[in-house]
């Protein structure tokens, strides 16, 4: 199949032009799926997963995977026998980049606040995990160990107590997960992992399933458009971190930018797969010219060079002129993307006026991918341009806030009037009398 060259990715030439935040949201191209289609096709999967047994996983399984796994709950063994096959070179980049992650998550654990409102009447917050998780670690064109310890490490932080990893069946290794992926959970203390993909996999967490697996609380972690739309029909019935999309990444760069590395840096993620977004915002029309004739030597380079021509050329990708640092600034923050880089010089006050972004990289030093492993930040951002409103996957993620109100008799007496006034004027008169019946015995 021709898949013509990797500068062809289309150009957006928005010079000369004043537009608002929400009209450069339109005119900077990215990918769409349609998860409400997919829902429909998933209904059926997840009918059957909340009707079903362990033998219906295994269908699943073989309809989609082209295996039945003998073990829908991977044996322990099989996660120990995979961490002691590990290749000691990545089994040592697997812990440094797991105590970077640590070290950094670590800092989001949140405080208790207590505050006395008013004498004998306090308010407190208790940050509490969440009681069960299920973790989704994707394994399609590609194995992610990194997705395994961006899930389990902020859920251990945040002291979840019931951890479950569900990653698709491989033909290759007997419908097991990809023996990586097995020995990153055995690296991290996760014992609980089971060998089922896609939206099955999220309706096995969302219902659980008799004798194998108990419910979780939530779901999280990336995946394809069926997870993405497993995801939204269960919402409700279980917490999701978002539906994550194909991946995007928006660069920034001036004519002080590096031609070679911006394009590495965008062929770097248009290897996910041929839906993700790559996108240059530029000042400089030289740049743009360098990068291209970059994109077309390295894509035609790389190992999977004809997803990455795809991704590139596809409607979701360009280039994009505008004609300052500022209009740029104005372009990426309407585009709200995954990732983004600033190649820019006066970078600290650029990084400054950044507001909508799943995750900065800041300088020729920072690339994306230094973020998808070893920076000790989290790589599973929001996506689709939720970035305005969401945020990346943390601690705070497992942890939900519960207030523990405490007055005594006098302090309640004190308010009491205020409270049955606002219920009145809520025509709600028993709220009032609830507060009147404290003080029945009192008098």
């Amino acid at each position: 199949m021709a898949v013509g060259k990797g500068s062809d990715i289309a150009t957006i030439d928005l010079r000369g032009q004043v537009l608002t935040r929400a009209q450069y949201k339109r005119v900077v191209p990215r990918a769409t799926l349609d998860v409400t289609k997919a829902m429909t096709l998933i209904e059926p999967i997840l009918d059957r997963v909340a009707n079903g047994t362990e033998e219906t996983l295994r269908e699943l399984s073989y309809e989609f995977d082209g295996i039945r796994p003998p073990h829908i709950k991977v044996p322990t063994e099989a996660i120990a026998s995979a961490l002691t096959d590990l290749d000691p070179n990545v089994r040592t980049a697997l812990e440094v980049s797991i105590a970077r992650i640590r070290r950094f998550h670590k800092a989001q654990a949140r405080t208790d606040v207590k505050v006395s409102v008013v004498d004998g009447g306090t308010v407190s917050q208790r940050w509490l995990p969440v009681d069960r998780v299920g973790l989704y670690v994707p394994g399609g064109k590609a194995v992610y160990p990194s997705s395994v310890m961006m899930n389990v490490i902020p859920a251990q932080i945040a002291k979840v107590p019931s951890i479950a990893v569900a990653s698709p069946p491989q033909k290759e290794f007997g419908g097991l997960p990809h023996p990586t992926i097995l020995a990153t959970c055995a690296l991290l203390g996760i014992d609980e992992v089971y060998a089922v993909g896609g939206a099955q996999a999220v309706a096995m967490f969302g219902y659980g399933i008799h004798d194998l697996c108990d419910p979780v609380d939530m779901v999280t972690g990336p995946g394809n458009i069926y997870v993405a739309a497993a995801k939204r029909a269960l919402r409700g019935l279980i917490a999701i971190d978002s539906e994550a999309g194909p991946t995007e990444i928006g660069i920034l760069a001036d004519d002080s930018a590096n031609a070679g590395e911006v394009a590495a840096d965008l062929i770097s993620q248009a290897e996910h797969d041929i839906y993700a977004s790559a996108v240059l915002v530029t000042t400089s029309e030289t740049l743009a010219a360098h990068v291209r004739s970059e994109l077309e030597i390295r894509a035609a380079a790389t190992r999977h060079s004809e997803r990455i021509i795809q991704a590139l050329n596809g409607p979701q990708s360009a280039i994009v002129l505008v004609d300052s640092v500022e209009q740029g600034i104005e372009v990426v923050n309407g585009y709200a993307a995954e990732h983004l880089e600033l190649h820019v010089e006066n970078i600290e006050y650029v990084a400054s006026q950044i507001r909508n972004a799943g995750a900065v990289f800041v300088g020729r030093y920072t690339p994306v991918s230094l973020g998808d492993y070893s920076a000790g930040s989290n790589h599973v951002l929001p996506t689709g341009g939720c970035a305005c409103h969401s945020s990346g996957l943390s601690v705070q993620t497992f942890l939900k806030g519960v207030n523990f109100v405490e007055y005594d008799l006098n302090s309640l007496r004190d308010i009491a009037e205020t409270v049955v006034t606002l219920a009145n004027a809520e025509d709600l008169p028993a709220h009032g009398e609830a507060i009147r019946a404290r003080f029945e015995e009192s008098k």
